[in-house]
Parts: C-alpha cells; structure tokens; sequence
C-alpha cells in the first residue's frame, strides 16, 4: 500500500497559481464591465440633456452647439452634474468627449419654428481605460492595458422643451 500523505497538499500546489489567475480576471474583467456601463450611461444621459435644450442652442449651418450648451452636455456626461466636478471614471476629461449636430431638412409639426430642420445631437466618447493594480502588475508582465479606450456614443432628437 502506498503512503498518500501529502497529496492533497501537492495538488494545491498546482492548483493554486491557476486559481489565483482565474481570481483575477474575473476582477479585472467585472472592473472593465463596471467602467464600460460608467461610460455608456453618461453619454446616454449626456445626449438626453442636449435633447431637452432649446432651438437656440443650436445651428444647422455650422452643425454644432453653442459653447455653453457643449460644455453643459460635456460636463454632465463625464460628471452626472451641468457645474462639473469629479469624473465617474477615472481619468476621464472633457477632451474625450465628441457633439456633434446633425440637421433633417424638410420636418414639420415641432420643428416649424426652426425653419422645418430638425436638429439631431450625437454624444460620443472615447475614454481611455483607467488603470487598476491588476492592470498595473500585468504591464510588468508585458500586457500592454494603456491603448484601451472604452467607446460609446448616443443621438437624441433636440425637442426645444
């Protein structure tokens, strides 16, 4: 008969770096999902809030909003407040966020005090992914996690509410 002491010890042994690893990614991978959400949800609100601004705020002709209105809708998308404030994901800044307006031609109904063209905004981000001590300790390893950018962009109708 064999003396098998110790066995579950040397399988432990083996197991754990897989297990450790497994933890790990199952971290770094729920931080990336709850950042990417962050991200989409404040480009969604953001292109909500330029949705319900008025006409005025707007021009067809230069396909682009008024200055303060775009610091607004930059401000709330990347903060969740018009004033600013502290980002919801780290390291994201104003400059990483795109508007733009497009026109429809031709538009009745609500649009008819506007001339017929019906002013669309698209709120577009592409943030950089922040950095987390796992991400930190894989570039050591050689993983390169700095040219991640998560994307999202949102168009809403402008309603001149």
């Amino acid at each position: 008969m064999q003396n098998s002491r110790g066995a579950a010890a040397a399988e432990m042994v083996l197991m754990l770096p897989l297990l450790v690893i497994l933890l790990f990614v199952t971290f770094e991978g729920g931080y990336f999902l709850w950042s990417e959400h962050k991200v989409v949800k404040g480009v969604r609100d953001g292109a909500r809030y330029a949705g319900r601004l008025d006409f005025s705020n707007y021009t067809c002709s230069s396909s682009a909003a008024d200055a303060t209105a775009t610091t607004n809708i930059k401000n709330l998308t990347r903060t969740g407040e018009l004033s600013g404030g502290t980002a919801v994901v780290r390291g994201w800044q104003n400059a990483h966020i795109t508007v733009s307006v497009s026109c429809v031609t031709g538009q009745g109904g609500l649009y008819d005090s506007v001339s017929g063209n019906a002013p669309r905004v698209t709120v577009s981000a592409a943030v950089p992914y922040p950095s987390s001590p796992l991400s930190d300790l894989v570039s050591v390893l050689g993983f390169d996690s700095g040219s991640i950018n998560l994307r999202a962009s949102a168009q809403s109708s402008v309603m001149g509410l």
